[in-house]
């Protein structure tokens, strides 16, 4: 069987075979502990579900328009002037399904063999795997945990050439948790609008900040480079409704028109049941974000203290997000355990503690853990964690005498 170069071009996202792997053991009994997953715990708000009730009450189960109700398409654009108070227009909207569709849609219609395309690692790696799909080139400006893992306008700018088409940027980043500062974007963006170059906006994580911060990404944009930037949201993260596939993009019209275009020879429109839903959480009570983020920010605190209880794991302390990305090379040697992948494997198989290795994120020497689960489970993971890591030291010491 012979396969397109496409199809060899990419690979299964690491993110989900870790997802796959700890829900099957689950479906066998087994006693995991699955800090890899990467959607909240939390059910969806009982006024979401209680919209998309209605609209199968009212029989709404038909074919909606390709890009969305303009229902849905308001509501977004009403959410994103009160949040950033920047003005979209209907024709500027497209819903997709979940905002991975979002970045896809927009890779595809805007690059293309020959380009480049700057994003930044560690980073969730479909970011990479989109850009390749569309014949261009990944260019990656690496982040350091020294400085939190913060994406500095100079180092966006040194990768700029002369074939550079776009920046994809994702903040909160993913596995990070770090913010891009409106400093550092506004110099990219100045640079970029003089140049020509697109900006996609990755705003998956964008309610899930933790302390007062100026966050208001999607304002500087529009001020400084609106003509050719795209905002990428969902409601996944924010809403806990992942399994809703919802996302959406704003962006010029000819861009939007686009996307419309690719997305009606692909999926179509999103379930018009989902949409109902959408318009609820969007214009509807925010106090279940606020809520979910204030105990996202007691888990945080609370697994970070658990893991300082090991210094070795070296871990900085996420502005946004609910991951905790810790620095796991200390542990690592040239037996037995010599990669982030490897611990990540007998972490599970060992002690079934299920986390995802920094390689899939670019990011080889840490892993990744998910605090989207009860304090409960993440006592019991910090505890194996650091009993297992503890134990691979004891080994060393014991071969090394």
């Amino acid at each position: 069987m012979t396969l397109s170069p496409r199809a060899a071009r990419i690979a299964v996202s690491p993110t989900m075979k870790v997802a796959a792997e700890a829900m099957r053991l689950k479906a066998q009994g087994v006693d995991v502990v699955d800090l890899g997953a990467g959607e909240p715990d939390f059910p969806t708000p009982a006024h979401v579900s209680e919209a998309a009730h209605v609209a199968i009450d009212q029989n709404f189960t038909k074919y909606t328009t390709n890009s969305g109700t303009d229902d849905l398409k308001r509501a977004i654009a009403e959410r994103y002037r009160l949040d950033y108070g920047i003005e979209y227009a209907p024709s500027e909207i497209i819903v997709t399904a979940g905002g991975k569709q979002a970045l896809y849609n927009a890779v595809m219609v805007l690059f293309d063999s020959g380009d480049e395309v700057i994003t930044h690692t560690p980073g969730w790696p479909t970011l990479v795997e989109q850009i390749k799909l569309a014949e261009a080139t990944p260019v990656l400006v690496r982040t350091h945990a020294e400085d939190g893992f913060m994406l500095h306008a100079d180092a966006v700018l040194a990768a700029f050439t002369n074939r550079t088409r776009g920046i994809v940027i994702n903040s909160p980043c993913n596995p990070t948790g770090a913010l891009v500062s409106e400093e550092d974007l506004e110099a990219i963006a100045t640079e970029a609008a003089t140049r020509g170059i697109w900006i996609l906006l990755d705003l998956c994580y964008e309610r899930l900040i933790y302390d007062p911060t100026p966050h208001n990404l999607p304002g500087v944009l529009a001020r400084v480079h609106r003509d050719r930037s795209i905002l990428c949201g969902s409601a996944s993260k924010a809403y806990a409704m992942t399994g809703w596939r919802c996302g959406w993009s704003l962006a010029p019209a000819a861009v939007t028109s686009a996307c419309n275009a690719l997305q009606s020879h692909s999926t179509s429109n999103v379930s018009s049941i989902t949409q109902k839903a959408a318009v609820a959480a969007l214009l509807g009570p925010q106090t279940c974000v606020t809520d979910m983020l204030s105990e996202y920010r007691r888990r945080r605190d609370q697994l970070h203290a658990w893991l300082g209880a090991e210094p070795r794991l070296r871990v900085t302390k996420p502005s946004g997000a609910f991951y905790l990305f810790p620095d796991v090379s200390e542990f690592l040697g040239p037996d037995g355990v010599r990669t982030s992948a490897d611990l990540a494997q007998a972490l599970l198989d060992d002690v079934r503690v299920a986390v995802t290795p920094g390689e899939a994120f670019d990011a080889p020497g840490f892993i990744r853990m998910s605090y989207a689960t009860s304090m409960e489970q993440l006592e019991r993971g910090a505890a194996r964690i650091i009993d297992y890591v503890r134990s691979l030291d004891r080994k060393t010491r014991a071969v090394a005498g």
